[in-house]
């Protein structure tokens, strides 16, 4: 085979030598494995909704997702948002700084606790998610088209009981760790 291309079938071959070749025997499968369909339906969807903002607002996920969460709440702190939003605190400050110096946040310190602060929308930040939310809205919508009207409220109560259970899993592993 040097200086040649190989075969898919030599390749195949090649392989099963060194390794049993389980196939659909094999005893998990991640194309039917529940979190891995999870993470690919989460990553396809963060892409095509990321070209919604990246392109025209030059932002990224974390961005986004601190920008909507000001805009839905008002104002909030660091830790509110990351809590609220499931991102580390490091990947909320950064984006909290990235959306500062863009002049679409805005921090206030809080005098009662120095160590923590109040973030808001800018006026600026406030057009941004006014302009922002019904396309996300639109796309939202879009998407869901895929689940039959009638099976809707079923696929609410799935999300919402998969993310239910997921928390529960988180604190029972954290629990298990300490």
């Amino acid at each position: 085979m040097s200086g040649q291309r190989a075969t898919e079938g030599e390749i195949t071959a090649e392989a099963g030598a060194h390794e049993p070749k389980l196939g659909d025997q094999a005893p998990l499968k991640l194309e039917h494995f529940l979190p891995y369909q999870l993470n690919l339906v989460s990553s396809l969807v963060s892409q095509a909704l990321s070209r919604v903002y990246v392109q025209r607002y030059n932002i990224g996920v974390p961005e986004w997702r601190v920008l909507v969460t000001l805009g839905q709440y008002g104002v909030m702190t660091g830790k509110a948002i990351g809590a609220h939003t499931h991102m580390h605190k490091t990947k909320v400050s950064r984006a909290v700084a990235q959306l500062e110096r863009r002049k679409l946040v805005t921090r206030r310190t809080n005098r009662e606790d120095l160590r923590e602060a109040f973030l808001a929308l800018t006026p600026a930040g406030r057009a941004v998610y006014a302009e922002l939310a019904p396309r996300a809205i639109d796309f939202m919508e879009r998407l869901v088209q895929v689940v039959a009207a009638p099976d809707r409220g079923a696929f609410d109560r799935a999300m919402a009981d998969l993310t239910r259970r997921s928390t529960e899993l988180v604190a029972e592993t954290e629990r298990k760790e300490t």
